[in-house]
Formats: C-alpha cells, structure tokens, sequence
C-alpha cells in the first residue's frame, strides 16, 4: 500500500474518533432542552468525557510500550461511539454519564497506539504526520453539524445514528493495520532502544504545550462570545455582528487548525521542528494581542494567524516528544495528546472567572503570554535524531538487528513501542 493512501486511511480514521471528542459537547443543548438537567449536570457530563479521556491516554501508552496492540484502533473506535451512541437512550443521569465516560475511554485508547503507527507508516515524514493530525481536527469541528443534523431532527432518541462514523473509522484501519504487519516486523518492547531517554527535554516540551492548549482552549471556548460583544471586531459594544460574527470567528479558529496543522510537517521536513515550532510561537503572540487589542476586520485576520500559529507545531511536538523518549514513545504520544490538554483546559473556568468579575478583554489579554512562555521553553529544545523520511514504510526483508544507520535503528525503535 503506497504510504499516502495508508495516511489518509489513518487521518480518516481519526476524524472518525475525534468527531466524538466534540460531540460530548454538542449534546448539551439537548440534554438541557430535553432532560431539564442543570448546568452543573451537564458540566459534569463534559467533564467526564474530555477529562477522563485525556488522562487515561498517558495510561494507554505505557500499555503500548509494554507491546504493540494495533487491535486497540478498531476497538477504541467502535468504543468512542458507542458511548455517544448510547448516551441518548436512557434518561437515567448515571447511565449517561457511564456511556460518555466509555466514549472517552475509548477516545484515549485510540491515540497513543495510532499515534505509534502513524509515525510508523510515515516512515519519518513530517508532513505525512500533519495530515494524520489533520484528520483529528476536522473531525472535532464536524461535531456540531453532526449532532445538530442528527438529534435536532429526533431528538436524543436518534443518538444511535452517531455510531456510523465509529463503524466507518473501525473498517478504515484495518487494511492499514494488515499492511503494517505483512510489510514490518512489529517487536514486542523488548531489546535496548537506540539512544537514552531526554525527559528534561520532554518535560520543558510537556509545559510548552501546556501553554498551548491554555490559549487554544480558551479562544474556542470565549471567541464567539468576544467577537458578538465587539459586533464582528468592532469596538466596545454590538454594532450588529451578533450571532454571524461569533459563528465566522469560531470557524476561522477552526480552519486556521486545519491549515496549520498540514503546513506544519511542511515546513519542519525543510527546517527542522523545533525551529518550525518556536517561530510558530512567535508569530502566535503578536496574532493573539491582535485578538484582544486590534478593532475592525483585522480581527478575523488576527485569529486565523493565531490557529494557524498554535497548529503548525501540534503535530511536530508528538512526534518530538516520541524521539525525547526513544523507549516510551506510547506514552510520550499519551502525554503530549492527551494530559497536557486537560492541564491547559482547567484554565478555561479561572478565564471565565476572571471575565464575570471585570470584562471578557481583560480575561483574555493574559492569554497573549502563553505562545511567549512557549517559545521561551521550545527555543532551548535540541532538535533529536527523528527517523528519516522515506518513499515508503520499511520493508522487513532482514532482521531487526540489521540496521544500516542510528536514524533507521530509531525508526525500528518507535516501532516497538
């Protein structure tokens, strides 16, 4: 199988997984509309699904070190919906939030181990690796349009029609996961990986995406409110953007992340990515302070480079924190994917403190030195020996012994796991 058909298979798939990150919170109108739960209930429903996903993924990747376990992709991803699916069948409140905490379990299963075989079948190319995480971010903004087409016209009752993209994204790995293992020797974890662990490294990379999320988390969750109170980017108060203009920011935020993360593994295949990231980060700072301070249409300007800012390095700092730790990339990839993005999003309530006590500008101006404190952190990261890029995934015509180079004896590595 030619490596861009299997990432596109991959990148398929995870929009397939990720559609049910954003769904959780897509259903919340309808759980208030329909079962008179409170805010607090429903907060603790959302509260399950991003949470509990987002820190079991660290525990999934440790699982992933021990041994390869590709069947966890189309298992993890029938999981991921059946939960969503489910979560509108019963009204009883533990039964749903016991269907959304095993959508997000099967959320978290899912990407350490394809994060693993991505880079595997990218054979070390970072632009094959933007396009894998390309198909997350599609999929988590096709959410809202998934939900509201399915449950508005049935309400909760038609849930069930939500598991289709899990069915889809289950049968899609398959060929991918046959090819792997007809065209690599996938080790079990054992052996000696090539090179020692840099977790100083790995942790100033873990809190330069901490920042990150900070940022992210807290313009998708406040950008359509602060560009309805400015009237489109207008000033102080609403000149008439209302609803369209909080809408149009939310959507350029979100196809910003999807431009970035493509044009991220291109620019790190010519110049590295740590570089790649830092100047990201850079050119994120002045773009948020747009955000906040710049009136008028520029404001829509000033979004776009902020995503595309905060996406470009998303998927250089997994595979950089995969090659920080050579012997644990399962759950290098569980971090830098899942617990550093939980971390960030606990400071989305002090944002939204922060807004009720004075005004939703001030709450977001702190956000402007979040992309400079990473910069701060990336800019002291050594750039590792990664796997080289190749025409196509390594074939397993010898042993795994049989390395030519340390670049090659690194990508075998990342395949054990």
């Amino acid at each position: 199988m030619p490596r861009n058909r299997a990432i596109i298979m991959l990148s398929a798939g995870h929009a397939c997984v990720d559609v049910y990150q954003g769904a959780v919170a897509s259903l919340v109108p309808f759980f208030l509309a329909e079962r008179a739960y409170g805010y607090a209930a429903v907060s603790g429903i959302v509260l399950a699904a991003s949470l509990l996903s987002s820190v079991a993924q660290p525990l999934f990747g440790v699982l992933t070190d021990r041994r390869a376990v590709p069947w966890l992709l189309p298992l993890s991803t029938v999981l991921g919906g059946l939960g969503i699916a489910l979560s509108g069948l019963s009204g009883s409140y533990a039964l749903t939030l016991a269907f959304v905490a095993l959508s997000g379990i099967g959320v978290a299963a899912y990407h350490p181990e394809s994060a693993r075989v991505a880079r595997l079948v990218s054979g070390g190319s970072h632009t094959a690796m933007g396009w894998f995480s390309l198909g997350g971010n599609l999929g988590f903004a096709a959410a809202p349009l998934m939900v509201t087409t399915v449950v508005a016209s049935g309400g909760l009752r038609l849930t069930p029609l939500l598991a289709v993209p899990a069915l889809a994204g289950s049968v899609l790995c398959l060929p991918v996961l046959r090819e792997v293992g007809r065209t690599v020797r996938v080790g079990t974890g054992t052996g000696a990986a090539a090179g020692a662990d840099d977790v100083a490294s790995f942790v100033r990379l873990s809190l330069a995406v901490v920042c990150r999320s900070v940022v992210f988390i807290g313009l998708s969750t406040f950008i359509s409110s602060y560009a309805r109170q400015r009237g489109g980017g207008g000033g102080g108060g609403s000149t008439g953007g209302g609803a369209a203009a909080g809408t149009t920011a939310l959507f350029v935020l979100y196809l910003g992340g999807a431009v970035g993360s493509v044009l991220g593994g291109r620019l790190a295949d010519r110049w590295g990515r740590v570089a790649v990231a830092g100047w990201s980060y850079l050119l994120t700072v002045g773009a948020v302070a747009g955000i906040v301070l710049v009136p008028g249409p520029a404001f829509y300007v000033c979004v776009a480079l902020a995503s595309v800012g905060l996406y470009v390095p998303f998927s250089l700092q997994v595979t950089l924190g995969q090659d920080y730790l050579p012997t644990r990339v399962g759950t290098a990839g569980g971090i830098t994917l899942g617990l550093t993005v939980s971390i960030g999003g606990l400071a989305a309530p002090l944002i939204g403190a922060i807004a009720d006590a004075t005004s939703l500008r001030t709450a977001l101006a702190p956000l402007i030195l979040m992309p400079l404190l990473s910069w701060l952190l990336v800019r002291t990261l050594p750039e590792p020996v990664g796997p080289q890029p190749s025409a196509a995934p390594p074939r397993a015509g010898g042993t795994v012994g049989e390395r030519p180079s340390t670049a090659s004896h690194r990508a075998d590595d990342g395949v054990r796991g």
